[in-house]
């Protein structure tokens, strides 16, 4: 399992390589039975399995690479590269990490560059398949953040009284991501704070995170609201996200006493726009059998906010400006539509058949709320929302 930079104590330095690379990757395939919508991997990618490929290796594949120097006894850096499906479908390597860290005492660290961010329970390795017991993470529940890293500084402090174990963990910074339309996500002041306590076999975790944000490919839709006076105003004055504060809070917990292990996250995401206000939760368990491990989970999200909107009345408008008003209304329930409402009951086993080695088989079972196309993307004509999807996913996780 890959971990997070760590900088030797002082004195321990003779002990401590100043160069370690180590590597991890994901070999997978997924079906979908559904064929006018993708099952993806995250909101900013374009494809997926179901309408683009009924069998697609894009959506859990990935490799990456991950260096650490030790460059003073209290100074490290580390640097993690991952190839994996891009906003425009490319494959080139991307920064994940790049930060260096200064061990200020023992209990004491401040990071500066790149880092992961602390949303959920297996945030730091969510894209290393092969600590997770599942093919991925809870999808309803991890799609509440869709960003993965942060661009700032962050500072950790651990405190230990006898089996309880203290990370408290405060961060700021930005980030930038580009969707599957060549837009991009700004966010700014963002701050995070998380609490993890370690007792023993378990883990519990407590996030919270808000930042402001800007979305550009979303401007000429609101931009064209204020074009219509104070309805407009009022529309775009509720939904565009641009200068909105949004806000995460999550807790989790996890038991692994080594035989078998429970876990299960709450979190709710509040986006203050167009992209609404969603809970997710879910629930998992796994029992290890040898080598192999099977386990199920069930998980579940709804929006808290209104999922479609009459928008723009068309009443008395002449014909040229209620087509324009029309295609607003059209343009902006379109995005509400993507607030997901969704359950699933997922299934599935791993199988440790070689050292640092694991291939895994999950089925899904989605059911979708009505109306909605649940965490689906790249919807198209004839996709029938409120339905139910099945997906069968296999992989080989590994890491050297």
């Amino acid at each position: 399992m890959l971990c997070l930079a760590a900088g030797p104590a002082a004195g321990e330095e003779a002990d401590v390589p100043m160069f370690s690379l180590s590597g991890f990757g994901t070999l997978g395939v997924v079906h979908s039975d559904e064929e006018h919508a993708d099952f993806v991997s995250s909101v900013f990618v374009p494809h997926g399995a179901g309408y683009s490929r009924k069998w697609s290796p894009e959506v859990d594949s990935r490799l990456g690479a991950q260096l650490i120097g030790n460059l003073l006894p209290r100074l490290s850096a580390t640097l993690q590269l991952i190839t994996e499906q891009r906003h425009d479908g490319d494959y080139a390597p991307r920064v994940e990490w790049a930060n260096i860290k200064y061990q200020v005492t023992p209990q004491l660290s401040v990071r500066l560059g790149r880092t992961a961010l602390a949303s959920f329970l297996v945030s730091d390795f969510r894209k290393v398949g092969y600590p997770n017991p599942w093919v991925r993470p809870p999808d309803e529940v991890y799609s509440l953040v869709p960003i993965f890293s942060s661009d700032g500084v962050d500072a950790s402090y651990s405190l230990t009284s006898g089996d309880v174990a203290h990370t408290l963990l405060v961060g700021y910074g930005q980030t930038d991501t580009r969707d599957s339309g060549g837009g991009i996500f700004h966010g700014r002041d963002q701050w995070t704070l998380s609490d993890t306590v370690d007792y023993q076999a378990a883990t519990l975790r407590f996030a919270y995170q808000t930042a402001r944000v800007k979305v550009d490919t979303l401007n000429a839709i609101f931009e064209g609201f204020r074009q219509f006076g104070p309805q407009g105003n009022a529309l775009a004055d509720r939904y565009d996200p641009n200068g909105k504060r949004v806000t995460l809070i999550a807790i989790g917990g996890m038991f692994d006493p080594g035989g078998w292990f429970a876990m299960a996250e709450w979190g709710r995401a509040n986006l203050n726009s167009v992209f609404g206000d969603r809970t997710a939760w879910y629930v998992s368990g796994g029992y290890r059998i040898r080598t192999i491990t099977p386990y199920l989970t069930y998980a579940r999200t709804k929006a808290n906010s209104n999922t479609s909107d009459s928008g723009l009345a068309l009443t008395g408008l002449p014909p040229e400006l209620a087509g324009a008003a029309a295609g607003l209304n059209a343009a902006l329930n379109a995005v509400l539509g993507t607030n997901p409402v969704q359950r699933s009951i997922s299934a599935g086993a791993r199988w440790d058949f070689m050292k640092n080695v694991a291939f895994k088989l999950q089925y899904d079972h989605k059911n979708l709320g009505a109306g909605s196309a649940g965490t689906f993307m790249n919807t198209q004509p004839g996709f029938q929302p409120g339905g139910t999807v099945d997906l069968f996913s296999a992989t080989i996780d590994f890491v050297w």
